[in-house]
């Protein structure tokens, strides 16, 4: 068992252990700050498979986190005003089922990031860079002008939604479920980079020459990681929405699409557990230093420089060395 497998375990231990002693504690605060950063860490694990193993630098991924909030948010507001989405041709209704919920949030934002891919991964290097920016901005000033669900001032949620069998409203079990989303998130996410297809798209990554020379097309290749991809980014803004119940245009800031790539490069790029050390250590700093000073980022920005600088493998680089990834 490598450094690296072992570290992943304590970080899963620690995920398990601090909102179970919180929640013996009574303090929700805590649960609410660990179920924010499972999300976040979801997020970015969705970006993981794109960035750290097809190499794609999107500066666009908050579109489909964005997508999976309003997909929430339009079918809980429904749900709660008692009004269809749709009457005619054929009727559809408003939900507060989170596995329905998911599925449409899952849906939406895979075919959001299949069209996009097919016009993205077209191009490459900084003109990939700027065409997924241009496609978020896009959504974000759709998002803007959309008066329908709150345009510029977002739009506010008053249930929450359920799912079978649990209270959603007690924190605890809340953050159960979006902590098993993480984990089957990286249990696919590390079986896709040990199969065949994540082993073709690292080596298109490398060498696209020598992947199309053996028969593979790394556009395909990119364009089935890049709409996996959405799709997982897409069930965290689902995820985030019904934690807030609240969704706004700023879910499909550049910002954040920044933000998920900082946590996997402070995380490790490519490491397993790479982007939930990067979202996990966000969150304690932005909650903890952010409660002495407005400009927290300074000192988070720092810590990026750090590691940017010495330790290019990131937190995870750092600690357990050169061991192989998604060990």
């Amino acid at each position: 068992m490598t450094r690296e497998t072992l570290f992943n375990l304590a970080v899963l231990a620690g995920l398990i252990a601090l909102p179970l002693y919180a929640h013996l504690a009574d303090e929700p605060f805590t649960i609410t700050l660990a179920t924010r950063a499972v999300i976040l860490s979801l997020a970015a694990v969705g970006l993981n498979i794109a960035l750290g193993i097809g190499g794609l630098v999107s500066l666009g991924h908050a579109v489909f986190f964005g997508i999976g909030g309003y997909a929430m948010g339009i079918l809980a507001f429904h749900a709660q005003t008692y009004m269809p989405l749709m009457e005619a041709p054929f009727l559809i209704e408003g939900t507060k089922s989170m596995p329905v919920i998911w599925l449409v949030a899952v849906i939406a934002s895979a075919l959001a990031a299949l069209l996009i891919g097919l016009l993205s991964l077209r191009t490459s290097g900084v003109y990939f860079i700027m065409i997924t920016l241009a496609f978020g901005q896009m959504f974000y000033y759709f998002a803007i002008s959309w008066s329908a669900y709150g345009g510029e001032d977002g739009m506010s949620i008053y249930v929450r939604n359920g799912f079978p069998g649990l209270n959603t409203l007690i924190p605890i079990q809340f953050y159960g479920l979006c902590l098993a989303a993480l984990v089957l998130a990286l249990g696919f996410n590390g079986a896709l980079a040990r199969s065949r297809f994540g082993l073709a798209l690292n080596a298109a990554r490398q060498v696209p020459d020598r992947v199309r020379a053996v028969g593979l097309d790394p556009f395909r290749l990119r364009l089935v990681a890049f709409t996996i991809s959405g799709a997982i980014t897409g069930l965290a803004g689902a995820l985030f929405a019904d934690l807030n119940r609240f969704v706004s245009p700023t879910m499909f800031s550049w910002q954040l699409s920044g933000e998920f790539i900082v946590f996997i490069i402070i995380g490790g790029t490519a490491r397993l557990f790479g982007p939930v050390v990067g979202a996990c250590l966000f969150v304690v700093l932005e909650h903890y230093i952010g409660g002495w000073s407005d400009y927290w980022h300074i000192w988070f920005g720092l810590l990026l420089l750090v590691i940017v600088l010495f330790g290019r493998g990131g937190v995870i680089g750092l600690i357990a060395g050169k061991a192989r990834a998604h060990g």
